[in-house]
């Protein structure tokens, strides 16, 4: 028998007892219109409503495509509603438990189905990237010649996962992480639903933001854990699933942590203060609070930027790279592995030696300048490129640094309102010694008087 996605069998018995299977089961959509969020890959025309038979296709059929995204946001969903909607065969794989044999029994299935009966084969591959190099190859004929229409659904990055050749005969299709307002959605039809819960209890908002917050924007899990509340308050005889319910069964305490409130600056505050004091368990303390109530990561990454900038400054010079590389790792992977990254950034920066030397410098020039303290750049500092330049006085007298032996000039440079301001105080903390040394040396040497 042909590995199938939904088999008949178990499809009866939902049907007769839909009690008896999971709520995110029940709670699949039934059809492209129900699917929450991905609607992006869902307006008219696109390759998924092609797939179920949508629009006239003339000559040009469906195209395979490969489904990216993390779990939760509705990968096999989408593959469930092509095989409740099409007309066409439907058949799954797992890349867990199938390897070539299984493959080739499908393809020769699907010729077989095309050839005789007309009938075109749609092949959900589930886990696609752990299949290898040569399993993913065997797929390349039936790809190519459309003896089936693949539909193969990935959580990592299929531009490292998935062969260039199969991904070139293939659509990539991007899904996003479910929001907030989404899982709101998917969570009070799951409570209204007839296959859902039938309204038997309600849930309050603090329970439902807790709720969010253990989902991630997974809507799987979201329905797993609202399925479980919602059984142990009926079993405590409880209309409402309480917000002590909900921790009790899903074993996670709430994080007393409003993301757009008081709580967000305060801890945020917190973390970036922990840091500047050099203490780094009180900093993973906090960022542990932040990850934990859901946080966006990017934000927790953009704090830590200011902070290489605003507290670190030269003392490590290195403090600032570290910090961009966490935001732009952030950004490319998410939670929960960005949780790793931050934590890094995090302890980098509250052990790294500490300078607002920088925050200061530029905040002593920019109220200079607020006070009007600018006047004219001096003329031998003028652009002199253009004809009549000259004529002006602009670029006359500069000194070329490079033409010299220790490769500076002693001339003016400031206008003559601040010639003698020195806006930055270097410390001596961390690898900021040297830049004191040099800015002294430079000083020196441009005949600068101290002030």
């Amino acid at each position: 028998m042909e590995p199938d996605l939904f088999t008949a069998a178990a499809e009866e018995r939902q049907e007769k007892d839909p009690a008896g299977s999971p709520l995110a089961v029940r709670m699949r959509p039934r059809t492209l219109d129900e699917v929450v969020g991905q609607q992006h890959l869902l307006k008219p025309g696109s390759p998924l409503r092609r797939l179920v038979g949508e629009g006239s296709g003339g000559p040009a059929g469906p195209s395979s495509v490969i489904l990216w995204g993390p779990p939760g946001t509705g990968k096999t969903t989408l593959a469930y509603v092509v095989s409740k909607a099409t007309n066409k065969r439907f058949v799954e794989l797992s890349a867990i438990t199938a390897g070539v044999k299984e493959v080739r029994a499908v393809i020769e299935g699907a010729r077989r189905a095309t050839g005789g009966f007309g009938k075109e084969t749609v092949l959900f591959l589930d886990e696609i990237h752990r299949f290898s190099k040569a399993q993913q190859d065997s797929l390349l004929p039936a790809v190519e010649n459309r003896w089936v229409t693949l539909i193969a659904a990935t959580t990592e990055n299929p531009y490292f996962s998935v062969i260039s050749p199969l991904l070139s005969r293939s659509l990539l299709l991007t899904l996003e992480p479910l929001t907030d307002d989404d899982l709101r959605g998917l969570l009070k039809r799951a409570l209204s639903a007839e296959r859902g819960l039938k309204d038997a209890v309600t849930l309050p908002e603090d329970t439902e933001d807790h709720l969010l917050r253990i989902a991630g924007g997974d809507a799987r899990r979201a329905l797993t854990a609202l399925e479980a509340a919602a059984g142990a308050a009926l079993d405590k005889g409880e209309p409402e699933i309480s917000l002590t319910t909900l921790e009790e069964t899903v074993d996670r305490a709430a994080v007393k942590y409003d993301r757009d409130g008081d709580q967000h600056y305060d801890v945020a505050s917190a973390l970036i203060k922990s840091i500047r004091g050099s203490d780094v368990d009180a900093a993973l303390h906090y960022l542990a609070r932040m990850i934990e109530a859901g946080e966006d990561p990017r934000f927790i990454a953009r704090r830590l930027m200011i902070s290489a900038s605003e507290d670190i400054g030269l003392a490590d010079p290195n403090a600032l790279p570290i910090a961009v590389a966490a935001a732009q790792a952030v950004a490319m992977i998410g939670f929960p592995e960005a949780a790793l990254t931050l934590s890094h950034a995090t302890i980098a920066l509250a052990l790294a030696p500490k300078s607002n030397a920088a925050t200061m410098a530029i905040g002593a020039a920019m109220e200079d300048v607020r006070k009007g303290l600018a006047g004219p750049v001096p003329p031998h500092l003028r652009d002199g490129h253009y004809k009549g330049a000259a004529k002006l006085g602009h670029a006359q007298g500069y000194v070329y640094p490079h033409d010299l032996s220790e490769g500076i000039a002693e001339q003016q440079y400031a206008p003559d309102a601040i010639k003698d301001r020195e806006y930055y105080e270097p410390t001596r903390h961390g690898a900021e010694a040297r830049y004191a040394d040099a800015v002294e040396w430079t000083r020196q040497h441009l005949g600068r008087k101290r002030s």
